[in-house]
């Protein structure tokens, strides 16, 4: 949702899902309150088993689902998606496979929205510690934090000394 150009060659759009949904939603001033989504990624996938080697990107948007409650007709669910039972246990997987397939000093962009889960509660999942971030304030509930994988650490070490001489 938030990509200027889906089509830029150096996009690649990832999603559990493929599928086109009718939701009831009148927001958008529709009389029938009906809404076409389609969710069609350039490559199916679980963000928990990503299917690249390591070390493949210089950059990951890391745009989860982050409704763990929502009804059966809920069109932000059938939109964002829904988290399972054992979502920590998924952001977890999640946050390494992101950090595994980033090159060493690579950038990892996170979205949240804490409708529901708060930042706090997902950032504790990755012992990786974001570098800075757009928290929205009080009424906002959408956070954007940005990562960089660190280096190995025979190679920070090494890189440390370097500087020191």
């Amino acid at each position: 949702m938030f990509y200027f150009d889906r089509s830029h060659p150096d996009v690649l759009f990832g999603d559990k899902r493929a599928e086109t949904l009718t939701v009831t939603d009148r927001s958008h001033g529709k009389q029938d309150g009906q809404r076409m989504l389609q969710i069609e990624p350039d490559i199916q996938l679980d963000f928990r088993q990503l299917p690249f080697a390591d070390g493949s990107f210089h950059m990951v948007s890391f745009d989860p689902p982050h409704l763990v409650r929502a009804g059966p007709k809920s069109w932000l669910a059938a939109k964002y998606g829904k988290l399972g039972e054992d979502w920590r246990e998924d952001l977890r997987q999640g946050f390494a496979e992101c950090f595994r397939v980033l090159a060493p000093n690579g950038v990892l962009i996170f979205k949240w929205n804490e409708t529901q889960v708060k930042l706090s509660e997902v950032l504790a999942l990755t012992d990786v510690p974001p570098i800075f971030g757009h928290p929205t304030g009080r009424k906002g509930l959408t956070h954007w934090y940005v990562f960089m994988k660190p280096l190995e650490n025979e190679l920070a070490g090494q890189v440390l000394a370097e500087g020191n001489t």
